[in-house]
């Protein structure tokens, strides 16, 4: 009978998006996709690879798997160099991009249309003006967010990110950060916040964060967020993003305001999870 009652529900949901439009599409979609049992294997996954999921308290569990559920639905993975996708892939690059959405039941990574899985580190080429002459430079890199939907990940650092959930350095979160902050054009710091007044405490806390790094770096002094995050804002943005999900005290204590724009923007607080 429940179940009778669950498809009729679905079906409802279908016939009303379509005729209400995307939004009640996409609800339609997930409520689909979620209304499947969460696979025990892919909890066994879960449990065995992710020690940041068992911390979290069982409602937020249920809500990450059920994130997991529309990622993988959602959206395809491809093996790149000979990298197999199999179950764990998928599962484990899913979860920790999960993170990111635990404090929206709803959320999602909108513009995103594909993942790309590397077996090891990969090549890019990027053209680079050095005194007016353009030549091509070559990085080596371990992931990479692209505005136009594309998301690389080297899955030995996925492995890495995941194992250790204390050391604040995190590539599957750093590059779907990336893909929020994509959202509204290139990655610059400043994704969406809803609400138009946030901007400006948001922009005075991040800057004054920022340009404290770099005068930190600049005086050879020690510091807990990443000088990769000098680098621009852009990457200022992943780079806390990292920290504030693996060591959020750490980020509290040192940089209270900081870790209360990204309390407010992620909905979420970590620290209350340990």
């Amino acid at each position: 009978m429940l179940l009778g009652i669950t498809l009729g529900l679905l079906a409802l949901l279908a016939a009303a998006g379509w005729l209400a439009g995307p939004p009640l599409w996409a609800a339609w979609q997930r409520a689909r996709w979620t209304a499947r049992p969460f696979p025990s294997a892919w909890r066994a996954i879960l449990r065995r690879r992710l020690p940041l999921y068992r911390r979290l308290p069982p409602p937020l569990q249920r809500q990450l798997q059920r994130h997991v559920q529309v990622l993988l639905a959602s959206v395809p993975f491809i093996g790149c160099q000979g990298q197999r996708i199999t179950d764990e892939v998928r599962v484990l690059v899913a979860a920790q991009a999960a993170l990111l959405l635990l404090g929206r039941p709803a959320g999602s990574f909108r513009g995103l249309r594909q993942v790309l899985v590397y077996p090891g580190p990969f090549v890019v080429e990027r053209p680079v003006n050095q005194g007016g002459v353009v030549q091509d430079h070559r990085r080596v890199l371990v992931g990479e967010s692209w505005q136009q939907g594309q998301l690389i990940l080297s899955w030995p650092d996925v492995l890495a990110g995941a194992a250790d959930a204390d050391d604040g350095r995190n590539v599957v979160i750093h590059e779907f950060a990336h893909q929020l902050d994509q959202e509204n054009g290139a990655a610059n710091g400043a994704p969406h916040l809803g609400d138009p007044r946030a901007y400006a405490g948001w922009s005075a806390t991040l800057g004054a964060a920022y340009a404290e790094l770099q005068r930190q770096l600049a005086a050879g002094g020690p510091t807990l967020i990443d000088p990769y995050g000098a680098t621009d804002p852009g990457e200022f943005f992943a780079v806390v993003s990292e920290l504030f999900f693996e060591r959020p005290a750490a980020l509290a204590a040192v940089h209270p305001a900081l870790y209360a724009e990204f309390a407010r923007y992620y909905r979420c607080d970590p620290v209350a999870w340990s």
